[in-house]
């Protein structure tokens, strides 16, 4: 992060003098019922945070060890900077501008200072190799590009320089400068000097900061904020149109079904701010509820931060809360054999204690809870410190489907994960599972405001005022979204007893069998992935007499298992050759077997010689498996299973 101690300093009480008379005499962003129906914008939440309460801390950053802190009134400040700035290129309301960074304060300035002028940010995943770089940039026509550092900046240049270039990019900007020393592109610039400018700029206005000031009060609640470009398993990225109500409405009322609207906010902010989960349950959710958001210094990092933070507040994707109960699992592993017989009895004994709490709707009887109480101080305690989770209140598990037994081991330690159903086209989760509400498998209750049917082949459509305002450029694909008000989500569902839902998997990714069978594949992949030594699994047999699997093995964890028996091997490809290995996974695969019907049976399966790669084409951003490229990239293992397709 740059020397704060550069920026003009904010002289709040003036501020608020000039501001206070500008503002809308009914508005009133930090009124309940404002909130709740997404009235106001983002920009507004912003600068009410620094008039009302300037020297509070709300965002840190780690730089060299040492935690950096920011208060409102800064944080204010350099979005102002930003949105000078970009005045003084010529960026005007309605422009796109791209972020392709990791997560730091200089997005959120970059994001809130465009939409103060009307400006719409469209973020890029930091690992999106610059041919899906250059698509975004190119479909959103962005005129000014905001990169992270090195690595980032060389992909602009390259989609720059590549199949036609960028003709609509201006200018290019760059945090961290490290490396940039050579390069001589005349459109290229330190994102400081950029906020320089933006000084200078206003410094030459008269009245400037009235002049902001008066384009946020123009910003109406139903123009779009920002647009998240979707991860495109089945196609070409799409660009969801996100309004200003839709972030504010589901990021708050989300807040509310949580306890997160009473209580502070100490959230690590860590996934891709590209994704729609982060930037409403961070940057929105810091703006909506108050807090403060910590920046993990990288994705490898996460769970040391995570320990030193101690969140509040936690969004995992089902990888993060497997990786945190896989470092439990290989760490007692190693301990002595007394400590591992001990460990193993508490936590059959919170099973059982688990299974009695899920059969009872989440209650306990007072020797139940008794018994809670010393399993806690036994053991789950520390294991819920070592984690860095002792003081979350609220854990959601969001973004893909997540194995049941995740799920359990969480619940069984006390930290159960709440589960929430969403996408990018409604501002992140609209359905979340609160107390009452926690069956296994479910994804609890619509949100207030949100309305939802279930068509006769399973399928959710959802409305409220969460719904996303369409798709840019491309309205054909938006009207086959849309049906009415309603939106046509693609998810097959189920409605439990208690009101709850439960998503089955996607429509398309539904397989047919050649004997007219409907399959799930999402349920039998979890199941596979329970396996320490499976990472990833695409079951196949769309149109097949049976179903098949590609399989990738968890090289750390297969390395291990192969490292205590002295098996040779030096790559993953001989790794996961060694016919030990396929004995290994064909274990695992006939236990699942066992707990499915026969015709959800695995009856052959492949092990992948490659892991699976994004740079590759296999897998989107957000490391889900672009199943249209099954049959084309996998040809050689589907004929190991089903043999040669007669020509």
């Amino acid at each position: 992060m740059n020397d704060q101690s550069r920026a003009p300093q904010l002289d709040v009480t003036q501020l608020f003098d000039d501001a206070k008379g500008r503002l809308s005499p009914d508005f009133d962003p930090f009124a309940v019922d404002n909130l709740r129906s997404g009235t106001g914008t983002l920009p507004r939440l912003l600068r009410e945070h620094a008039l009302r309460h300037p020297g509070q801390l709300a965002l840190r950053e780690k730089s060299f060890g040492v935690w950096r802190r920011m208060d409102w009134a800064q944080y204010h400040r350099q979005a102002r900077r930003f949105a000078f700035a970009l005045l003084s290129v010529g960026v005007r309301r309605g422009d796109r501008i791209i972020i392709a960074s990791e997560n730091t304060p200089e997005w959120y300035f970059s994001d809130l200072g465009a939409e103060m002028i009307g400006a719409i940010p469209v973020g890029v995943y930091p690992t999106n190799p610059w041919p899906e770089l250059q698509y975004i940039v190119r479909h959103s026509a962005a005129r000014l590009a905001v990169c992270g550092d090195q690595e980032q900046t060389d992909k602009v240049l390259d989609a720059q320089a590549n199949d036609g270039g960028l003709p609509d990019l201006e200018h290019v900007l760059c945090v961290d400068m490290k490396g940039l020393r050579d390069y001589r592109q005349p459109y290229l610039s330190s994102f400081e000097s950029f906020l320089e400018r933006g000084d200078a700029h206003a410094a030459g206005l008269p009245d400037a900061e009235a002049m902001l000031d008066a384009m946020i009060e123009d910003t109406s609640p139903d123009d779009v904020a920002l647009m998240v470009y979707t991860s495109g398993t089945t196609g070409p990225p799409k660009g969801a149109m996100m309004t200003h109500r839709n972030i504010i409405y589901s990021t708050y009322n989300y807040a509310r079904a949580v306890g997160a609207d009473t209580r502070r906010i100490e959230a690590v902010g860590y996934l891709p701010l590209c994704h729609a989960a982060e930037r409403c349950y961070s940057m929105a959710m810091l703006l909506c509820v108050g807090g403060t958001v910590s920046f993990a210094e990288s994705i490898d990092t996460v769970n040391e931060n995570v320990r030193e933070i101690a969140p509040s507040f936690m969004v995992g994707v089902p990888r993060i809360w497997e990786k945190m109960k896989e470092s439990f699992e290989f760490r007692l592993k190693e301990s002595g054999p007394v400590q591992k017989r001990v460990a193993g009895w508490l936590m059959r004994q919170g099973r059982k204690l688990d299974d009695a709490r899920q059969a009872a709707d989440g209650k306990l009887t007072p020797a139940q809870s008794v018994w809670a109480w010393v399993l806690h101080w036994a053991l789950f305690r520390n294991i819920q410190r070592y984690m860095g989770l002792d003081r979350t209140y609220h854990r959601l598990c969001a973004g893909a489907a997540v194995s049941p037994e995740t799920i359990r081991f969480f619940s069984i330690i006390g930290l159960p994960l709440s589960q929430g159903y969403g996408m990018t086209e409604v501002a992140g989760c609209v359905f979340v599972q609160t107390p009452g509400h926690f069956r296994l498998g479910g994804c609890g209750l619509p949100l207030e405001g949100t309305t939802y049917e279930v068509a006769e082949d399973g399928e959710i459509r959802l409305g409220g005022p969460a719904i996303f305002k369409g798709y840019f450029r491309d309205p054909e694909a938006t009207q086959k979204t849309m049906q009415g008000d309603m939106l046509l989500s693609g998810d097959i569902v189920t409605v439990f007893d208690n009101g709850e839902i439960s998503v089955i998997d996607r429509k398309k990714a539904i397989i047919i069998t050649s004997g007219g069978k409907n399959i799930a594949p999402s349920e039998i992949e979890n199941a596979l992935k329970d396996s320490p030594y499976i990472k990833e699994v695409i079951v196949t047999g769309d149109g097949r007499k049976f179903l098949g699997a590609l399989i990738q093995i968890d090289y750390d964890n297969v390395g291990l298992w192969a490292s205590d028996r002295n098996l040779s091997y030096t790559t993953y490809k001989s790794l996961s050759l060694l016919p030990e290995v396929r004995e290994l996974v064909q274990g695992a695969v006939d236990e699942v077997n066992t707990r499915f019907a026969r015709v959800e049976n695995i009856r052959r399966f492949v092990i992948l010689e490659k892991e699976l790669d994004h740079d590759d084409g296999e897998l989107t951003a957000t490391q889900k498996v672009r199943r249209s490229i099954i049959d084309t990239k996998f040809g050689k293992e589907l004929e190991q299973i089903y043999g040669k397709v007669p020509a």
